[in-house]
């Protein structure tokens, strides 16, 4: 997926339809020059409507859709005719969407699963006409109810990938690598910071046909969470997947500093990213022998299960896939089945 393709953030003004006017009408028939009121009811305004659709990526379809809006609803008509609702405006999104006020940053809704479909704005309600009005005392009312206007704001749409692992590293520690090598998915990889520069996806195949969902997220540098490197626009994509697979190079001066640098940006970012599993790899094992493996086992938190692999020789990836399978199914019984190939 090309960088001009991923579209992960819109901003759009939303209008959801008018309801229709009531009707004011009286029965009027040959024999009948004064019949009752017989004005029906407004239609309802459209509503606007996301829906989750699991074909989609990216936001692309809806990057140059500035203002959407909702028909609106007719008026009642006489024989006491209800007018025609709105109709609705469907606007699909990618699993993993989130709808936010613009003006408040309050979150309105999150679209999680294919089909799901939530009402964004609501249509205005249909106005009623003056046959609901009659009464002992004023049988011929001339007055009926205008439609309730639609609503009108402006929505942020953020993407948030839905991953079972999320890879959480420095730029050029090997996430885009192992995700190759682990997967179908082909990101770009060089030998130099920030190759990634979209998240990528990919599904990697376990035993018994199970299989779970690897993102690679751009590489965190320090100081991501106030902006820094790509800083903000790719750290929300870590707040959907399941656990985190931090990733350090062997080729770093101190592994345990290099990962408490990153769980420290997790944290500036988002506190409740630290209450999520956790699992460390080593990258470029192929580098070290055993011995080195052994001193380096000493710079680590005891209570992080760590894995050393080689992306290159395929070190360790078996027993990578092994871990990651039982946090994944510890967190969750349904995990990991989800999207069985």
């Amino acid at each position: 997926m090309s960088n001009a393709n991923f579209i992960d953030y819109v901003k759009i003004y939303f209008r959801s339809g008018n309801g229709g006017g009531g009707s004011a009408s009286f029965r009027r028939e040959k024999f009948v020059p004064k019949g009752g009121p017989d004005g029906g009811d407004g239609g309802r305004g459209g509503h606007i409507i996301l829906k989750g659709n699991a074909q989609r990526w990216t936001l692309l379809h809806l990057k140059y859709q500035k203002h959407l809006k909702a028909e609106n609803g007719e008026s009642g008509g006489k024989n006491l005719r209800t007018g025609a609702q709105g109709k609705d405006l469907v606007v699909e999104v990618p699993l993993g969407t989130v709808a936010k006020d613009a003006d408040t940053g309050e979150i309105l809704l999150e679209i999680a699963y294919e089909g799901q479909e939530e009402i964004l704005l609501p249509g205005g309600r249909g106005g009623l006409g003056n046959d609901h009005f009659k009464s002992p005392t004023n049988q011929s009312p001339h007055y009926a109810q205008p439609g309730e206007s639609g609503i009108e704001a402006t929505i942020i749409l953020e993407l948030k990938l839905l991953a079972d692992v999320g890879l959480v590293g420095f730029p050029n520690a090997g996430k885009s690598t192992l995700l190759s090598v682990l997967s179908a998915a082909r990101p770009e990889i060089a030998d130099y910071p920030f190759t990634t520069l979209v998240p990528n996806l990919g599904v990697v195949a376990y035993r018994n046909e199970q299989s779970f969902v690897m993102a690679d997220i751009p590489g965190i540098i320090e100081g991501a969470a106030e902006g820094k490197g790509l800083g903000l626009r790719f750290l929300r994509h870590i707040e959907r997947n399941s656990l985190l697979l931090f990733m350090v190079s062997a080729e770093s001066p101190n592994l345990g500093q290099a990962y408490q640098t990153l769980l420290h940006e997790l944290e500036k970012y988002n506190p409740e990213l630290l209450d999520k599993p956790r699992l460390l790899a080593i990258t470029k094992a192929d580098l070290i022998d055993e011995e080195l493996q052994g001193l380096l086992r000493e710079e680590l938190p005891q209570d992080l299960p760590h894995v050393f692999i080689s992306a290159l020789t395929g070190f360790g990836l078996d027993k990578l896939k092994d871990r990651i399978m039982e946090k994944l199914l510890l967190a969750s019984p349904e995990a990991g089945s989800e999207t069985a190939v």
